[in-house]
């Protein structure tokens, strides 16, 4: 049966994210350096249907904004306290970042509890990323506020996306995780160990990654490698997925007005939490065994012209619990517009 709405539901923001305005006195503690500077948006559009399925991670999205390069950074009280901030050939940056994620079972056909399956579950976040960078490091620091639960409109996002392409009606979404606050802390560490022929021209990297997460989302520690190849590599990090803690995207319009590149990466995860499987902190809810070791791997291609770089992203997940049916595939599209 096609799903079909009779109304469009109200989709008002929830009150959590009026914390961003906790966000604007540390924006204005920073002096915008004069040379060299620019700032981003990010928007990033994740499903599964693009590799022909419908489950686990079933879609998401993701809009961010990283600023220019600051200066009197260190001078912030907010910020002054961060070990990474001190540096003098560092450069820094902030960035706000909204997502949404939802989550389903393999059959969302049934309008039963799967027990054996994961919960129905959707999360809404917003994120504050603080970012210093030299040419050959990025040290990321997250702290992220959200929900999970029915006022995450995970439901919402999913239904609206099958209306869209007449797809079948998900009918399970009634024994989703409930409503929970979320907080997480994100920290992580990239290099570039490896270059060649980086300016104009041919070239080729390898970015390794090392970092972790602490919250009732996710605890975890996780570390992974990405190799890229191509014509005028963007100056960044490398391509990240729809997920907290991935904004890297810092500078890649620097190098020529063209580029067209490859990219290829791995990433282990050694998994303490998961709300997504492990169910809600504080109340009663479906729940799975979580696989305490999972893998991602990630293989795509990205464009870029003058300010513009767009991406797409094939990602392969390693079985994230013990009951599940087999691997998960999807794809992620990203574009980044600097000014």
């Amino acid at each position: 049966m096609i799903y079909r709405m009779n109304s469009v539901k109200n989709l008002l923001i929830p009150p959590i994210f009026l914390i961003i305005v906790g966000f604007l006195p540390v924006l204005s503690m920073a002096q915008e350096t004069k040379t060299n500077n620019h700032a981003s948006f990010s928007f990033y559009f994740g499903n599964d249907s693009f590799a022909g399925t419908d489950r686990c991670f079933t879609g998401g999205l993701k809009l961010s904004w990283t600023s220019k390069n600051l200066e009197n950074y260190h001078k912030s009280p907010w910020l002054k306290w961060l070990p990474f901030v001190k540096k003098p050939e560092f450069q820094q940056a902030i960035s706000i970042s909204l997502g949404l994620n939802a989550f389903t079972p393999d059959n969302i056909q049934r309008s039963d509890l799967l027990e054996e399956d994961r919960p129905y579950a959707g999360y809404l976040y917003l994120a504050l990323g603080i970012h210093s960078r030299s040419n050959l490091r990025l040290d990321t620091l997250e702290f992220g506020l959200g929900i999970i639960g029915p006022h995450s409109y995970g439901e919402e996002l999913q239904r609206s996306i099958h209306e869209l392409f007449n797809f079948i009606e998900p009918k399970g979404w009634h024994n989703q995780l409930k409503d929970e606050f979320t907080f997480q802390v994100i920290y992580e560490r990239k290099w570039k160990v490896f270059q060649s022929g980086t300016s104009d021209g041919f070239g080729f990297e390898l970015i390794p990654h090392l970092g972790g997460g602490l919250g009732n989302v996710y605890i975890y520690a996780h570390t992974g490698a990405q190799l890229r190849w191509g014509w005028n590599l963007p100056d960044d990090f490398g391509t990240s997925l729809i997920r907290p803690g991935g904004d890297c995207n810092l500078g890649f319009w620097t190098r020529g007005p063209f580029g067209i590149y490859a990219f290829a990466g791995v990433d282990g995860k050694a998994v303490l939490r998961d709300m997504f499987l492990d169910g809600n902190t504080i109340r009663d809810s479906h729940r799975v065994d979580k696989n305490a070791f999972v893998a991602d791997i990630q293989v795509g291609i990205g464009l870029r012209t003058g300010r513009f770089n767009l991406s797409y992203s094939y990602v392969f997940w390693t079985k994230r619990f013990e009951t599940e049916s087999e691997e998960q595939i999807f794809g992620v599209f990203q574009i980044s517009y600097s000014y």
